[in-house]
């Protein structure tokens, strides 16, 4: 047999074999690992056009989101019905007939589909901008939290029935242990003390013990190691190192728990929102590009995915996600008015699905 026959018999085999993503041809990669469930958003409401804020998953059936007043509804941004449908008509909010008023459901639970199942309408004079909201993990009773833009932080019972605490005060700013200016995140520690991201305008991180005690705080206004120029989202890793998105300074810096400066990471874009998962990796939404991130814990970019736009997903200002214990990923498209869910695509490369978040053990 020839030389040249032999090693196109080879070559033929060694094709067979590869495995069949080997030979898939173009893609943008836009969703990464995933597939997105299209139109599965469904608030429930005619012409919807309120931007959607924040997300966190209390369980696989029980998504609870924060959503923006028409204030922030960007110009002609999509408008959905309430099934979910993206409508023809786009979000021109002055054009709202006088007789309409603008609706407002502010902290929003969906259930698997998709659906609204619960509209907490009965705090709507409580907030102003409720920007972030999690589940603390650590308390058998599992709290909601609200951090409010409007400078302050609310304390829920799972079931949003009851209000059991509240730090600062709507409508005043301050930059003492008792007001903030314009809050944007939290994130618990195993003995339920909390670290507050108060973000917008001051340029500080503050601990708080597990009832709500102010304890300390690091931090000032610029873009020097340990300064702030929007402090978004905080993240812990299992060392109780803590990760903090410097928005406008484009960077993640890396803190000790007594705010003592580790480390910063340059030029990650628009940092929105800050996870470490189990596996001890962190995982960042972006908002220039509108991307999806993974990190090592020493900086190094190890994969990221997306792409800006108003298709099913694609983004708009990527502002918060969160993963169910099923490895599905919700994501916010904050200017497109909507979340976004996607599921591991089949055969999916495990490092690049979103694991669950990294929780210490309770003791």
């Amino acid at each position: 047999m020839k030389a040249n026959t032999l090693s196109g018999l080879l070559a033929l085999a060694i094709i067979a074999a590869a495995p069949a993503h080997a030979q898939t041809k173009g893609g943008l990669d836009q969703t990464g690992a995933y597939d997105v469930v299209e139109g599965w958003f469904k608030p429930g409401i005619e012409r919807w056009d309120q931007p959607v804020i924040s997300v966190t998953v209390d369980n696989p059936n029980r998504i609870l989101l924060t959503v923006s007043d028409q204030r922030r509804t960007q110009p002609n941004a999509p408008m959905l019905s309430a099934d979910g449908k993206v409508l023809k008509e786009r979000s021109t909010i002055s054009t709202r007939p006088n007789s309409e008023k603008p609706h407002l459901h502010q902290i929003l639970a969906l259930n698997g589909d998709g659906k609204v199942v619960e509209d907490w309408a009965q705090w709507n004079e409580v907030f102003g901008l409720p920007h972030n909201i999690e589940v603390n993990p650590y308390g058998p009773e599992r709290h909601i939290w609200v951090v409010d833009l409007e400078h302050q932080v609310v304390k829920f019972t799972n079931d949003g029935k009851k209000m059991v605490l509240k730090l600062g005060e709507r409508g005043v700013t301050g930059t003492d242990k008792n007001r903030f200016n314009r809050p944007a995140g939290l994130a618990f520690m195993p003995d339920g003390s909390f670290y507050l991201a108060d973000g917008y305008v001051n340029a500080r991180i503050i601990k708080f013990d597990k009832n709500g005690k102010y304890v300390s705080e690091f931090g000032s206004k610029g873009s020097g190691p340990g300064q702030f120029d929007l402090v978004h989202s905080l993240a812990i890793d299992s060392q109780k190192r803590i990760y903090a998105a410097d928005r406008r300074n484009n960077r993640i810096q890396v803190f000790d728990e007594t705010g003592k400066f580790l480390d910063q990471w340059n030029n990650v874009g628009s940092p929105t929102r800050l996870v470490i998962t189990r596996d001890q990796t962190l995982w960042m939404t972006e908002a220039n590009y509108n991307r999806v991130a993974k990190f090592d814990l020493n900086g190094k970019l190890l994969t990221y995915w997306g792409v800006t736009g108003s298709a099913a997903g694609a983004f708009d200002n990527a502002h918060s996600f969160d993963v169910d214990d099923n490895g599905t990923l919700y994501i916010v498209d904050a200017w497109n008015n909507r979340v976004q869910k996607f599921v591991p695509k089949p055969g999916a490369e495990p490092a690049r699905v979103i694991g669950p978040e990294f929780r210490f053990e309770r003791r």
